[in-house]
Parts: C-alpha cells; sequence; structure tokens
C-alpha cells in the first residue's frame, strides 16, 4: 500500500493547509452560527464565501471528487483523504471547496443516474456551487431503515402523487431541490420496494413541519427539516433511475459519503490532538509545566497513537477503493464507520479535560467539537448496522472446525505436530546415538 503523493500535489496539499488556517477558519469566526455557510439569504457571507471559491477554482482545487468530464480533477480515494484531512478543520471548508455534504453525494448519483435534462436542471448549478440540495431518506418511525419506510408514491395519470413524512432532511431551507426516496413498488422484496424523485424545494404540497437544531446548533436555528410530503405531485420523468431502484442508488451514494466523512474527522481530531500539544506547553500546574505530568503524557500519547490507527484505517479504506475492484472495499468502509465516532469521542475528551473549565465552554472549539460526536454515531447509518455487517463479511470466509476442540486446541496441535514428525525424530534418535 503507498500512501505518498508526487511534489506537485503536495504543494496543492501545503497551499490548502495554509489557506485554510488563514482564510476558511476565518469564515468560521466571522459566521458562526450552525449551517450558516448554506444560508443563501446571508449576501455578506456568500460573498466572501464565492470570493474564497474563487482563489479555490484559481488552484484547480474545486470539487475535486469529481471526474474530469463533470469538472473536476478525477483525483484518487487517497489524495482526497489527505485533502479532506485539511478540509475536516474547519464548517465552511467543504463549501469553499465545492465538496459539502449533501451535495457531493446528490451529485454523484445525480452524474450516475440522471438524464441529459436532469442533469442540465440540477447537476450542473449544483456542480458550480450556485445552488444546494437536501436528500430526504429517514423518517421519523422509521429512522434509516429501509424496510421500515412508508412515505410513498403512485402513479395518476402523467404524475407521481407522493404523501408521508421525512425526518432530518439536512439543509432544507437552502436547498433549490430534495432527492426523496420514497416506496413505490411495495409488492417488491424489502431493498426493491422504493424509487428517488428530484423535486423543487419550492413544489406545492412540501411542509417544512420544523427544522430541527442538532445539539451543536441555536435552538431557534435548526438545519435538519422534519418534512410533510402532502400529496405531492411531480410529473413522470421525476424519478431518478428507475421504479424500484431506490435501494441501490442510496448504497451508490452512502459509501462515498462514509469515507469522507471519516476522512474530515482525521482533521478534526489532528486540531484536537494539536490544542491539547500546545496547552502541554503553555500551562503551568503544580510547580512545572502541565506537560511534565505523567498523566498529561499518557493523555497525549494514546490520543497520538489512536489518531494514526485511525487515520492509516481511513488512508487504507481510500487506497482500496483506489486500486481494487468495486466493492472491495466495504469492509473497509465500514470499519472507519465505526471506528470514527469511538476515536473522535477519546481524544476530544481528553482535550477538553486538559483545557479544564476553559474546555467546557464555547470559549474554543472542543464544545462543538464534542457535541457533534453522537452525530457521528449515526449519520449514514447507525453504528450498529455497520459492526454487524464488518462481523457478517469476516464470518462469510470464516471455516468451522471438523472435530471437537478448536484448531488452536494445544494438546490437539501438538498430538498432530507428534505424529507427522514421528519417523524424522526416531531417526535422528538413531543417528544421536550412532554418533
Amino acid at each position: 500500500m503507498d500512501f505518498s503523493v508526487d511534489a506537485q500535489f503536495q504543494q496543492k496539499l501545503d497551499w490548502m493547509n495554509a489557506f485554510v488556517r488563514d482564510e476558511v477558519e476565518a469564515m468560521d469566526l466571522l459566521f458562526p452560527q450552525g449551517s450558516e455557510q448554506f444560508n443563501v439569504k446571508n449576501r455578506k457571507a456568500r460573498t466572501l464565501a464565492k470570493r474564497l471559491q474563487a482563489k479555490v477554482k484559481q488552484q484547480g482545487l474545486w470539487a475535486c471528487h469529481l471526474t474530469p468530464e463533470l469538472g473536476g480533477k478525477g483525483y484518487g480515494q487517497v489524495k482526497l483523504a489527505l485533502m479532506n484531512e485539511i478540509l475536516g478543520r474547519t464548517s465552511w471548508g467543504p463549501v469553499i471547496f465545492g465538496c459539502a455534504a449533501p451535495d457531493t453525494g446528490n451529485a454523484e448519483i445525480l452524474a450516475m443516474f440522471g438524464t441529459a435534462e436532469q442533469k442540465a436542471r440540477y447537476l450542473q448549478p449544483l456542480l458550480d456551487g450556485d445552488i444546494f440540495s437536501t436528500y430526504a431518506m429517514t423518517e421519523p418511525q422509521a429512522g434509516a431503515d429501509p424496510k421500515e419506510f412508508t412515505c410513498r408514491a403512485w402513479r395518476e395519470g402523467d404524475e407521481w402523487v407522493i404523501e408521508g413524512e421525512k425526518w432530518y432532511a439536512s439543509n432544507f431551507k437552502n436547498s433549490s431541490f430534495v432527492i426523496a426516496m420514497v416506496v413505490t413498488n411495495p409488492e417488491n422484496p424489502p431493498h426493491q420496494r422504493m424509487s428517488m424523485f428530484l423535486i423543487p424545494s419550492d413544489t406545492p404540497g412540501i411542509v417544512d413541519v420544523r427544522d430541527v437544531a442538532g445539539m451543536n446548533d441555536r435552538v431557534d436555528n435548526g438545519h435538519h427539516a422534519y418534512l410533510r410530503f402532502d400529496r405531492v405531485r411531480v410529473p413522470l420523468d421525476a424519478m431518478l433511475g428507475a421504479p424500484g431502484e431506490g435501494f441501490k442508488l442510496a448504497q451508490a451514494r452512502l459509501g462515498g459519503g462514509r469515507i469522507h466523512h471519516a476522512m474530515r474527522v482525521v482533521g478534526q481530531c489532528q486540531r484536537a490532538l494539536d490544542m491539547m500539544l500546545e496547552r502541554a506547553v503553555s500551562r503551568r500546574t503544580q510547580g512545572r509545566s502541565l506537560g511534565d505530568h505523567q498523566f498529561v503524557k499518557g493523555m497525549i500519547a494514546d490520543s497520538a497513537m489512536e489518531l494514526e490507527m485511525y487515520r492509516l484505517l481511513v488512508l487504507k479504506a481510500a487506497w482500496t477503493i483506489d486500486t481494487q475492484p468495486h466493492g472491495a472495499a466495504r469492509i473497509n468502509i465500514a470499519m472507519s464507520k465505526v471506528a470514527m465516532a469511538r476515536v473522535y469521542h477519546d481524544i476530544v475528551r481528553r482535550a477538553v479535560h486538559l483545557h479544564g473549565a476553559l474546555g467546557t465552554t464555547h470559549e474554543t472549539p472542543l464544545a462543538k467539537m464534542w457535541m457533534g460526536i453522537p452525530m457521528l454515531s449515526v449519520a449514514d447509518g447507525p453504528t450498529e448496522v455497520h459492526q454487524v455487517q464488518i462481523a457478517n463479511m469476516l464470518l462469510k470466509d470464516a471455516v468451522p472446525v471438523d472435530r471437537l476442540f478448536p484448531s488452536e486446541h494445544i494438546p490437539t496441535r501438538t498430538a498432530d505436530v507428534e505424529a507427522r514428525y514421528l519417523s524424522e525424530l526416531e531417526e535422528i534418535e538413531r543417528e544421536l546415538a550412532i554418533a
């Protein structure tokens, strides 16, 4: 496995690192409200963002997750991992570089499954950064389990009629269109019941019941919509892909989203570790530097080792996507998803503790990091679902033992080895006796 990059790309990474720290992180401070990076009504923020995006485009680093025919660089996942580590430090980074969720995943499935008309209407403005989008999959009574979805659509003449509810449809209030996954073929097997629809956000019948605030948002500034589709009518050509293909499209979309989340969390963890190191050499307690205390050294060492192991896990997943057949990285992506919240939790918890009372306030980035941890356990599917997936893939290749004791049973193995080497040992014994 090779995670190295050429000197020219390293220069790009160096530029990104300085640019994000000097200019993009400034946007986090100027416009700190949750989801403000998507607020199309904030003209001051959008103007500044456009200026920064122009600099990114001049560097040829805009929307690098895309293939060249879609305006991207076609970088492999290893390069994207190294880029996302840098972008993960900030809330504004992905928007400034044209790779923010859920727009990245929505653009990918539009590129893969959209018609020419759908791409012209929805994909190109999305790629240009002129509009934002929403992905409406989960439901209030079902969470992320598609077998329990009840939001449905049926044909009436030359239209589809959609009725039901969707939960946690992120960024709907700033979106121009929604990709909704609904039941269209209830008689089919569970994973062939659903279809996806492209729906303009201002379509009559879409009701934003309320915008739900996450833990790290202000209560009055939520951006995860609770949506109701009240007999929403869309034309027949609003379907993305074919009837019953919704689950297939979702899987094509979610895998990339999971690994890119993981890449950005590496950057967040590195930022927390950097804060720990600075604190350790800046603060004194009990007559000596904080970093001279053995407990503190242990926290720093544990955090550095956990981050390095996690980073290598993510890079291996990226390398596997780049070099192996499609689907080979499923277990690596799932492992990265499961480990993500755990590693983030442990490193941020230590960083908070090392900062004392200051670490528990909103005067450092640590509070926002800490409150974002629970989201990582459920975003793109609950952690437990991926644990089961990992175990299933491993168990599929496991071979049962064909006798009473396990294959590593020492007495059984010893007897087998002694029987195998019996004649050879007897011969050696005779040779030694003669000698």
